[in-house]
């Protein structure tokens, strides 16, 4: 395995982050067990869950997946080998069953508290924010919703303040931002600046060969304000596999099961893309899926690569994408796709 800290720690991290999100849904607690000993036996020491997990979020399933990490502790006592990450969940409609109201101080504190008892454990070394609730591009928003995003933004001096309470009495070591744009990563950054709080150090956004859109703005702000991205969905749900080219639909997947989530990954120019691709992996000798894992892997503003997977074989292919070095001639035929079909997912 290889290792990088989270920016502006001490806390060092696997380059392969284990997620957790189906767990609870498509995975049962057997399965979870199975991986989480499989992943840190590879090195694999950072593990992602949130509050929401799993998903899809329902109120009869509601923050299994914490639980379930939090039984493997307790069965385990690996609490202290895993650098543990969660995240409170934004507002809106999807998350009417969690609570209502925004990232205010009484929410935040509520749902740190209920992780922890969740998760077993008396602290976390990561905190996100799940999503902004002002209302942004993310979830497979291409363009800025400025029809119907709020006006107002998030307090985000309450916010970092009501944060820096918790990494000043250790529950929380570090913090971060998720599904966030280079204005609310620059906001909450000159927050904490002028008014010397904990800043946040990652942001959990989106990435992959069929969307590279972080590479418009927030690219530059990770590699000039030092916070590293933690990549999720690099295998954009499973379509950069290559399972769901020529109306493939596996039985099991998570296309078959919750088609809308892969939705956005499935249009024209994003198959046509990933059919590319796929040549350039053959030609290689290694799977779509390596080779798709193996280019966000070297990214420079890229601080983890945030993997997830329904069955065994899966993880494993996964986590050995960190042994594999894309050449030069392999990085410039991957542009050259990208070139000729710039970002086909949303």
């Amino acid at each position: 395995m290889k290792y990088t800290k989270l920016p502006n720690t001490t806390i060092q991290v696997s380059k392969i982050c284990l997620g957790t999100m189906t767990w609870g849904n498509q995975n049962t607690e057997e399965d979870a067990f199975e991986q989480m000993d499989y992943a840190l036996a590879q090195g694999v020491n950072f593990f992602d869950t949130a509050e929401l997990y799993p998903v899809p979020a329902t109120p009869k399933t509601y923050a299994d997946t914490e639980r379930i990490i939090g039984n493997w502790f307790k069965k385990t006592g690996n609490r202290e080998k895993v650098v543990l990450a969660s995240k409170i969940a934004g507002g809106g409609d999807y998350t009417k069953h969690i609570r209502k109201g925004k990232f205010s101080k009484e929410n935040i504190t509520e749902a740190v508290a209920a992780s922890l008892k969740r998760l077993q454990t008396d602290y976390l070394d990561l905190y996100q924010l799940h999503w902004p609730d002002r209302g942004v591009n993310a979830f497979g928003v291409r363009d800025y919703p400025f029809k119907v995003s709020t006006k107002e933004a998030e307090n985000h001096l309450e916010i970092l303040e009501t944060l820096n309470t918790f990494v000043r009495d250790g529950t929380i070591k570090a913090i971060g931002l998720s599904n966030e744009t280079p204005w609310g990563t620059m906001q909450y950054l000159e927050t904490a600046k002028a008014y010397n709080l904990a800043r946040p150090v990652t942001i959990q956004n989106s990435y992959s060969m069929i969307h590279r859109a972080y590479e418009y703005g927030m690219s530059e702000v990770s590699l000039r304000e030092d916070i590293g991205l933690l990549a999720y969905s690099p295998l954009a749900q499973g379509v950069l596999s290559g399972k769901y080219l020529d109306g493939n639909s596996p039985e099991g997947s998570r296309g078959n099961l919750f088609p809308r989530f892969i939705a956005r990954y499935m249009g024209d120019g994003s198959l046509e893309a990933v059919k590319r691709y796929e040549a350039i992996a053959k030609k290689n000798g290694i799977t779509l899926t390596q080779l798709s894992l193996a280019f966000v892997n070297q990214l420079p503003f890229v601080t983890s690569n945030i993997i997830g997977a329904t069955k065994m074989s899966q993880l494993k292919e996964n986590i050995g994408s960190i042994h594999i070095n894309l050449s030069e001639e392999t990085l410039k035929e991957i542009e050259a796709v990208h070139a000729a079909i710039p970002n086909p997912a949303p």
